[in-house]
């Protein structure tokens, strides 16, 4: 797990100062070590932390005689089964390193070859000095995240936004279609960023630049993956996915570091840690989970469950209290280390347990994932009903439709209009702020796009599906790679924590899309295959246990501790909210929150985007110094 960074210029040589700016501010990434490939129009930095071949697996990282390089952020679980067909092919290893055998695939196999051979999660560019091209791939499902920027016949790129903000000619400018999309629901959807000229590589995809020219190209997508033909028994679709999971877990043990798990007492992270103890031979295992401190001696809480989990499958259990002064203190620093704004809450108790897990383990395994491709979000059963009562409405829908203002409560009324519209009208996923016409109260000069409009490409793919699988597609393509994952891949690396998720491994992912809807969801159940396939492994009061998202208590913290910080961030004199939105709708919300109504759903968006505009002027600046670098390591520097 590592920060990588680098650019590539038609014709002006490359600013070293600036590259090593780029790469320095990925130092919490990669505290271990630092390396740079420099030529005259290409430079490649890295950050590395050390987890496999810690004294040899040093970056940049060339081929046999120095024409091929990489930066690599990520872990390669087939890197031994890769390196003994390379051998066999003629290839040479010099180290031990998975990051080795992608750049002999890539020699071997070409970069979209090279990519489909990979099993783990990954975000690499290659230099290929024969062709003049710079390859950047990003893996299937997007655990790691990759930025790029244009720069006129230039590009630039790296594994977080504020290391190409050192490039005094980026524009950082507010890309305005990308703060609509925020502001509906609560963060960015790729391909675009907040910032008008950065843009986040796909999952699942690569860009070449060869000589000034950009070609992207799609390697991997899960809707090219047909649904199983003869689907098995729940008997035997629940012992394969047991083993697949067993398997998928065994491969992320891989580590010459000390690693554990995060245990909610959910099912899919307790699954994890049992199948990580089955894998480990009577080794112990630590898990952590964090709760807030307010709720800490509540039976029902978060860290009970955890508690009673860790205590059945006996592992050494670490716990962390969170309450509204720690996220008071840690706010800033949290919209620092996510680039742009991700209004998720739950980042706040995940940015403590990383802290806490790293005082002892430096990997971390957790449950992400389980969700989107096995259907476990509540709202996956609610519109999966509601999409069968609409297609035995027929005609009387228009006279459903009209009654939806009748109905007493917002929530029968958000029924009628699912009801009413097609899926890709009603459904946009598990996290919501400000619908359409909040966000053109919100920015009355500048109504933003609909949000059906603009999520339509991601809906058009999947056309004539179930409504489940669509909606799975839905997720697995925009929800998972540019919130969730997103937020666990920068709050752990916060501080140099690796997260691995099982559940993601992209032959797992595969397996569990091909298999019938009627194992994935059931009336009111969840996940009904993995409920079966976790009997007799995991304690029956965490299978039967009902779905819970992890709360954040936002709402009333928004009303003492963030109160004062809320107040100033909307409504000082430098504000985001003075310069764009109306000042008087805004006041009016967070009057209404603090006289009891919970509107923390529009508010901690708000919040999350003044702190980040505050910091943009200040992560932007140029480099605060000009490095003496010379040609020695840790520089391979043209001769």
């Amino acid at each position: 797990m590592c920060g990588i960074a680098g650019r590539v210029n038609l014709t002006a040589p490359i600013d070293r100062a600036e590259l090593f700016e780029m790469t320095e501010r990925l130092a919490h990434r990669g505290p271990d070590d630092q390396g740079y490939h420099l030529r005259p129009r290409v430079g490649l930095g890295h950050r590395r932390l050390s987890i496999v071949d810690r004294s040899g697996g040093r970056q940049p990282l060339g081929n046999e005689d120095e024409t091929v390089w990489i930066v690599f952020n990520g872990e390669i679980y087939n890197h031994a089964d890769l390196r003994s067909e390379l051998r066999a092919l003629g290839h040479r290893f010099k180290t031990k390193s998975d990051t080795e055998a992608i750049v002999h695939a890539y020699e071997e196999w070409g970069a979209v070859g090279c990519a489909r051979r990979l099993r783990g999660m990954f975000a690499f560019a290659v230099w290929d000095e024969h062709t003049q091209t710079l390859t950047l791939v990003r893996d299937r499902l997007g655990i790691k995240p990759l930025y790029w920027a244009p720069l006129g016949g230039d590009l630039a790129f790296a594994s977080e936004v504020k290391a190409l903000l050192a490039i005094s000619a980026l524009d950082s400018r507010v890309d305005d279609d990308a703060l609509g999309a925020y502001l509906a629901l609560r963060y960015v959807p790729g391909p675009k960023t907040l910032f008008r000229g950065v843009q986040k590589l796909p999952p699942g995809t690569m860009l070449t630049w060869r000589r000034g020219h950009l070609q992207e190209e799609r390697w991997w997508d899960l809707g090219d993956r047909a649904p199983m033909e003869v689907p098995p028994t729940e008997a035997e679709a629940a012992l394969e996915l047991r083993e697949r999971i067993d398997e998928s877990t065994r491969l992320r043990l891989m580590s010459e570091v000390p690693l554990g798990a995060f245990l909610s007492g959910g099912l899919d992270s307790t699954m994890i840690a049992a199948s990580m103890i089955r894998a480990m031979d009577g080794a112990p295992l630590k898990t952590f989970s964090v709760g807030y401190r307010e709720e800490a001696t509540r039976a029902d809480s978060e860290l009970s469950w955890a508690r009673r989990a860790a205590q059945a499958l006996g592992t050494e259990h670490r716990e962390v209290l969170v309450d509204v002064a720690d996220a008071l203190e840690a706010l800033p620093r949290i919209v620092w280390h996510l680039d742009e704004p991700v209004a998720d809450p739950s980042c706040v108790p995940l940015y403590f347990l990383a802290r806490r897990a790293k005082e002892e383990v430096t990997v971390v395994l957790s449950g992400e994932g389980a969700d989107e491709i096995l259907g476990g979000y509540h709202v996956y059963q609610r519109l999966t009903a509601i999409e069968r009562w609409r297609s035995q409405l027929g005609p009387a829908l228009p006279a459903s439709a009209r009654l939806a203002g009748l109905f007493p409560s917002e929530r029968l009324r958000r029924v009628a209009r699912f009801i009413e519209g097609p899926l890709a009208a009603s459904y946009h996923g598990v996290s919501r702020a400000f619908d359409d016409a909040g966000r053109a109260r919100l920015l009355p000069h500048a109504p933003p796009i609909p949000l059906t409009l603009m999520l339509a490409p991601f809906w058009d793919r999947s056309r004539g599906w179930s409504p489940l699988r669509r909606m799975l597609y839905f997720d697995t393509r925009v929800w998972l790679p540019d919130d969730l994952l997103i937020k666990a891949d920068k709050m752990t690396m916060a501080h140099a924590v690796e997260l691995r998720v099982p559940f993601l491994d992209h032959q797992l992912v595969e397996h569990a899309w091909a298999l019938p809807d009627r194992l994935k969801v059931h009336r009111s159940v969840g996940k009904l295959l993995l409920r079966r396939a976790a009997r007799g492994r995991i304690p029956r009061f965490v299978i039967e246990r009902k779905k819970e998202g992890f709360s954040t208590p936002t709402a009333a913290w928004l009303r003492r501790g963030l109160d004062g910080l809320l107040g100033d961030a909307l409504f000082g004199s430098r504000s985001f909210t003075r310069d764009r939105f109306d000042l008087a709708h805004v006041r009016s919300l967070v009057e209404r929150h603090r006289a009891g109504e919970n509107l923390s759903a529009e508010l901690w968006p708000l919040l999350i985007l003044e702190l980040w505009y505050a910091q943009l002027s200040h992560t932007a600046r140029a480099p605060s110094r000009t490095p003496s670098i010379s040609n020695r390591e840790p520089f391979h520097a043209a001769s």
